[in-house]
């Protein structure tokens, strides 16, 4: 067990932490996030730090809790502060993209362009037509929007061609033989 929930979340300058009706908020520069706190935990605002404790006796929820709460709260103040983003590749011939109004459009050697409506909450950008990146302040959003992109034309392990995340190593097979 990593017991990661014992240590407290400092909260960085410009980032207010409110905790009402057994939801946590948090606002900064980049908006304002919000997470229900489980009745298994709870969070305490004290010299700058956000902590959190489990309640009562130690039962395997609130030891599960713990931790999750701590997590979730950590994302949330970086999210508001700083913001998340993920970058994604494309590989193949002709395989590009590109923003158009409010979608994103991709040519990935379907007979027509995926066409994907940008969510209002996340931010796309193609600094390259061969590369998108996915800005917003929810971690769980950005990697779920990158991972609804990804989906389109996930790669493939012979030639690689296929929407990959910027770090992800592909494991290539062998083609047949004589």
């Amino acid at each position: 067990m990593s017991r990661i929930g014992k240590y407290p979340v400092a909260i960085p300058a410009g980032v207010e932490i409110t905790i009402v009706n057994g939801a946590l908020t948090a606002k900064g520069k980049r908006g304002s996030l919000s997470v229900p706190l489980s009745r298994a935990v709870e969070a305490k605002v004290e010299d700058g730090k956000v902590a959190i404790a489990p309640v009562g006796s130690r039962t395997r929820e609130s030891w599960a809790m713990w931790g999750t709460t701590r997590a979730l709260v950590a994302n949330m103040v970086k999210g508001v502060s700083d913001g998340f983003s993920r970058t994604l590749e494309i590989q193949g011939t002709g395989f590009r993209a590109s923003v158009q109004g409010s979608n994103l459009v991709m040519n990935l050697g379907f007979s027509h362009d995926v066409v994907y409506p940008i969510p209002a909450d996340v931010k796309i950008t193609t600094p390259r037509p061969t590369a998108i990146t996915v800005e917003g302040n929810d971690k769980q959003r950005v990697g779920q929007v990158a991972l609804d992109i990804r989906n389109f034309r996930k790669p493939e392990p012979y030639k690689g061609k296929g929407v990959r995340y910027e770090t992800e190593v592909l494991r290539r097979k062998e083609g047949k033989k004589k």
